[in-house]
């Protein structure tokens, strides 16, 4: 053993106090670091009674959030995400900007754990005093983010951030889950890794706000330029009759290249969408998604949490399993099992049952 280890020493000494919801929200309000950090672990717990507390304090941080600039951030893998969201967060805080970084880290399907290593890939904007890197597991969780990325993210606004910056696991179709919480979706791409039509699914091409192809620098400037070229024509055949067509541009972490456009391209365009009551409808929108998300995670946790209909599910799973019982037929019992619980008639949680309204100027603090 190395450290401070020894044997015998009563550990439990050193636990920080437990929180009150009001503790948290003070703690939040007043930018205190340490206090967000546990609020978004007090969030992300899957405990039953730190759930209704997390589920009072997001109701609770709703009146304070809201103002930020909310950037989805995605590309396929080895593209260099977060070296350039290092490179790119320390622009915005050398102007003065507060930006929070999620960050979601893939899940072991055999173990469930995850390395969250994105921490350690920035480590200049992990000691910015303007910065706040959370590294956070998917959990399995389809769609590129973790389960809570929504509520971490009202979190990090009502404590200040002007600028949360959301980076999902990867690529593909499945990630057009981060466009439907953010304003703004940037898509990283490479030069010369095959053929740069079919590097990206359709379906997230159709939701990118701006494609930057990274790493363009050196001797791959060259090779960028001609892969912007072509993903430029797709998005011109691809462009949305609303919302224009998604400008494609070069970038590099390395020499900087490219991220002072990038900024301009997100403010202009959030900006503009501001303007003209796009990025309110949009956010509506989301509230609308993000509320029948909530329904699908409610309804699995409660047949995880009650162990009658818990017995039920795990039945119905053999019997399928077995070949004696249909799929259809299965999730039919396990639904009518649940309502016999009263899972139908349970009331509404206090704190959810007024949502105060988030509308807020997302240009409000994040202006150039």
């Amino acid at each position: 053993m190395s450290g401070n280890w020894a044997p015998g020493r009563d550990y439990s000494a050193v636990r920080p106090p437990p929180l009150s919801v009001d503790d948290y929200l003070r703690g939040i309000l007043a930018h205190d670091r340490v206090v967000l950090a546990r609020a978004i672990t007090l969030v992300e717990s899957s405990r039953p009674d730190q759930q209704q507390m997390a589920r009072e304090l997001v109701t609770r941080v709703l009146p304070h959030a809201g103002r930020s600039i909310r950037i989805g951030l995605t590309g396929v893998p080895g593209v260099g995400k977060s070296a350039l969201i290092e490179a790119f967060g320390s622009l915005l805080t050398a102007r003065g900007h507060r930006v929070a970084v999620l960050s979601i880290d893939p899940s072991s399907e055999r173990s469930g754990g995850s390395l969250l290593g994105d921490k350690t890939r920035m480590v200049k904007l992990s000691t910015d005093p303007n910065a706040f890197i959370r590294p956070t597991p998917n959990g399995l969780v389809l769609g590129g983010i973790a389960r809570q990325t929504r509520e971490t993210m009202l979190v990090c606004e009502a404590a200040g951030y002007d600028i949360v910056v959301v980076e999902t696991v990867g690529v593909g179709q499945s990630e057009v889950t981060v466009a439907e919480m953010t304003d703004f979706l940037l898509v990283l791409m490479l030069a010369g890794a095959g053929d740069e039509l079919q590097g990206i699914k359709r379906g997230l091409l159709e939701l990118a706000d701006l494609i930057a192809i990274a790493k363009a620098d050196g001797a791959n400037v060259v090779a960028a330029k001609l892969a912007a070229s072509k993903y430029a024509y797709a998005m011109h055949l691809l462009a949305d009759p609303e919302q224009g067509m998604a400008p494609v541009i070069t970038c590099s972490a390395l020499d900087g290249s490219g991220l002072e456009e990038i900024w301009k391209i997100i403010s202009e365009r959030t900006a503009e969408r501001e303007r003209s009551g796009y990025l309110h409808a949009r956010r509506i929108e989301q509230n609308i998604n993000w509320m029948w998300s909530l329904v699908d995670q409610q309804i699995h946790d409660m047949l995880r949490q009650r162990p009658a209909v818990e017995a039920v599910a795990r039945n119905a799973a053999t019997r399928v399993h077995d070949g004696v019982l249909s799929p259809i037929m299965a999730a039919e019992t396990i639904i009518s099992a649940l309502f016999a619980e009263g899972g139908a008639d349970r009331p509404m949680p206090a704190a959810s049952r007024a949502l105060p309204t988030t509308d807020r100027s997302p240009l409000e603090k994040a202006k150039s």
